[in-house]
């Protein structure tokens, strides 16, 4: 890997191990916001609590703003059962059948956290009959806590209230073979690329054509993140998300994806040409694909009224939002399309 891939890589994995899902984004924007201030930037935290921070002042005020988010998904607690276990409500698209058995942290109001297990109810198969046929979702499903509770008081004594947020590990692993593999890639690796861009255009002093603002998100996965705090300036708008890996689509993980059409509808006919010819120019590894179940920050710019060009790329990534993997050739196609298209 090179200096910048490394760079990116390890930016991702420390981002990775903050929880951050949608509405609990506090303490990663903090982490983010310095690494930008070290790179020599003047981030801004905007009041829903994302990151906006001009990049390069560019050649012309035809300014872009890149977006990737920073939230991920999640859980709340909605009720306290009887025997002391906990049942949860989804933040964002977290599928029950992708968290079954997965370790978790209980973050409570006063600053307590404690761990447990996000289960089926009745989760012994030498018990539970009827295991193998039970539908996995919310209703069926509880957190055990790695506490001695045993009924609704036990767990109040806590501190634990509904409205507390569960986290899930996110497990990452980087091989040597160049996979990452984790929770939540979707979308922190592309936010460890966009701190690779900045770092690159910092030490290299690159002055692009356009003005390049940074745009860290964090209600993307519950459908706001990129509706506001627009500058007025800018005229174009690049989701760097995740590329979808999958049967009927060409991406793959060592691929850069870019995005014709999801299912808020097509990309800026312009703004994809132009990421296709960036990525034929620079000879990168690249697929170009329709997303039917997909949408990004770029879409909720738009739809919040915003006269922007838009589009989307990103690292392709397999099994989107359960154990998700991509590669190091996918961030360093993604990176080199970054730097050709923007110049």
């Amino acid at each position: 890997m090179n200096t910048y891939t490394d760079y990116i890589v390890e930016q991702t994995k420390k981002i990775l191990s903050i929880d951050s899902p949608s509405g609990f984004t506090a303490n990663a924007a903090a982490y983010v916001m310095e690494e930008y201030k070290k790179l020599g930037y003047e981030p801004q935290l905007t009041n829903k609590g994302g990151i906006l921070v001009c990049v390069s002042e560019g050649k012309s005020g035809d300014a872009i703003i890149l977006e990737s988010h920073i939230d991920t998904l999640g859980a709340m607690v909605c009720d306290i059962s009887g025997n002391g276990r906990l049942s949860l409500t989804p933040l964002g698209g977290m599928n029950p059948n992708n968290a079954e058995a997965e370790n978790c942290r209980i973050y409570t109001r006063d600053g307590k956290i404690y761990s447990g297990t996000f289960q089926l109810k009745n989760a012994s198969v030498h018990v539970n009959g009827k295991y193998n046929e039970t539908t996995r979702s919310y209703d069926v499903m509880e957190v055990v806590l790695d506490e001695i509770v045993e009924k609704k008081e036990d767990v109040l004594a806590l501190g634990i209230l509904p409205g507390d947020i569960v986290c899930f590990d996110p497990r990452t692993v980087v091989t040597d073979s160049g996979y990452i593999k984790s929770r939540f890639l979707d979308d922190k690796l592309s936010v460890g690329i966009l701190l690779g861009y900045a770092k690159y255009l910092k030490e290299n002093n690159v002055t692009s054509e356009r003005k390049i603002y940074q745009y860290i998100t964090v209600f993307e996965e519950v459908g706001h993140g990129g509706s506001s705090s627009i500058p007025s300036d800018v005229t174009e708008v690049l989701a760097v998300d995740m590329g979808c890996v999958g049967e009927g689509l060409g991406c793959k993980e060592t691929q850069v994806s870019i995005c014709a059409k999801d299912s808020s509808g097509p990309f800026h006919y312009e703004v994809v040409t132009g990421l296709v010819n960036a990525a034929k120019s620079a000879n990168l590894d690249f697929a170009v694909d329709v997303y039917p179940h997909y949408s990004s920050d770029a879409a909720t710019t738009l739809r919040a009224g915003n006269d922007c060009r838009h589009g989307l790329i990103g690292s392709g990534v397999y099994a989107s939002h359960g154990y998700e993997r991509s590669h190091v050739k996918g961030v360093e196609n993604t990176f080199g399309l970054l730097k050709a298209y923007l110049g």
